[in-house]
């Protein structure tokens, strides 16, 4: 069941450009998990499969994006998939 489409108010579009924000930023946390496991080339005590749920997690929230066509979740999204992928692989390779 589809919804007709809301109409872009302010408040609607500078909401939207918060959530980018948030989104964008809330997923760099990946980033920082990565950058630890690759700098220290260590990473025993983290969880592969806590990580390949998240990525599994994000993904589907990616294509949730595409079909509602909504740029925050895409971006957002494709910000959490690389991130999340970089901390799998990096546990792949460091994981000893």
């Amino acid at each position: 069941m589809s919804t007709p489409s809301q109409p872009e108010t302010p408040l609607r579009k500078a909401y939207g450009r918060y959530m980018f924000v948030v989104g964008i930023g809330g997923n760099l946390l990946f980033y920082i998990q990565a950058f630890e496991i690759f700098t220290s080339q260590q990473a025993r005590d983290v969880s592969l499969w806590a990580f390949v749920i998240a990525f599994w997690a994000v993904a589907s929230w990616f294509v949730y994006g595409l079909v509602l066509r909504n740029w925050v979740l895409i971006s957002a999204n494709v910000v959490a998939m690389i991130g999340s992928a970089l901390v799998v692989a990096g546990k792949l390779l460091y994981g000893y």
